[in-house]
């Protein structure tokens, strides 16, 4: 048990190693050559039609589910490494905003909102469920605060404000007001569980402010599409948690109301909004960097 264990830990601290090489190779330009046959298949993928793709990334969605299923039996470690690739995104950012000395093309709202998050499933970790999962957020909440000071302060000059302009309390308020009605029904005080569901409802949307910054922008800075398709993946990871549990399940566990009632539905719908706002990015980004290009703009605009 402890080898397969060790197996499973080895197993997805090599993906996100491989993932942070992955970033840091395109911007360094090592990924050069020997893109023939990808270049193939994505220049066939763009000529397909709007339903064509559809399907093709639901079966790839579908395909990537199974093997993590079969390859990590247990599927807490997904949560791990959702942590573990957001930690990797946000040393993207401190790599840019050290060596570029400018953060443009960075959204402080989203920031802001992303530690509000982290600091209150910090707190919610500390209070229900001591371990890695605090050790994780505790470790990402750190350098986001860099950021955040780093942008407010060193870097001001080069924050577009005007571009950031999604209000923090169109996204926090409903969330506040969702967390309260629908929470988990677990053996601590009403406002710990009302604080654990928060930060879940909130991580599903802290990103829109980002997304609407480069689309007002119509320009994607290198570094910040990193650091946005690190979020991405880090969110696939818990929405694969979940559908898989859903799975073997076979639903039952969303009808669980000893653990508070519609709590695991929203639950599951809070990671899939997230996961879906990022997949076109995830798209257009990979399809970009196979074809040694960057990113021009948000392509959801198209």
């Amino acid at each position: 048990m402890h080898l397969l264990l060790s197996q499973e830990n080895s197993l997805l601290f090599f993906f996100t190693f491989s993932l942070s090489l992955w970033i840091f190779g395109e911007e360094m330009g090592r990924r050069r050559g020997a893109r023939g046959l990808v270049n193939v298949m994505f220049g066939w993928v763009r000529r397909q039609s709007v339903r064509v793709k559809v399907f093709l990334g639901a079966v790839a969605a579908i395909l990537a589910l199974v093997a993590l299923k079969k390859l990590v039996r247990n599927h807490s470690h997904f949560f791990i490494a959702a942590e573990a690739v957001h930690a990797a995104g946000i040393l993207v950012l401190i790599y840019k905003l050290t060596t570029k000395k400018t953060c443009s093309g960075l959204s402080l709202k989203s920031q802001e909102l992303t530690a509000i998050f982290l600091a209150v499933r910090l707190y919610g970790s500390l209070i229900i469920e001591m371990g890695i999962h605090a050790l994780l957020d505790f470790v990402t909440l750190v350098p986001t605060l860099w950021v955040i000071y780093m942008i407010r302060f060193r870097l001001n000059s080069s924050y577009i404000k005007e571009l950031d302009s999604m209000p923090r309390y169109y996204l926090v308020v409903p969330c506040a007001v969702l967390a309260i009605l629908i929470h988990p029904w677990l053996n601590v005080f009403q406002f710990n569980r009302v604080c654990w569901a928060f930060s879940v409802y909130l991580e599903s949307v802290s990103v829109l402010p980002q997304l609407k910054l480069m689309q007002t922008a119509k320009m994607v800075e290198p570094f910040t599409a990193h650091y946005v398709f690190a979020l991405g993946v880090s969110r696939f990871f818990g929405c694969a948690h979940w559908i898989i549990q859903l799975i073997e399940t076979r639903g039952y566990f969303l009808t669980y109301m000893g653990s508070g009632f519609l709590w695991y539905p929203a639950l599951l719908l809070a990671e899939m909004v997230q996961t879906f706002i990022l997949a076109d990015f995830c798209y257009y980004y990979v399809k970009s960097s196979m074809f040694g290009q960057l990113l021009p703009r948000l392509p959801s605009a198209a």
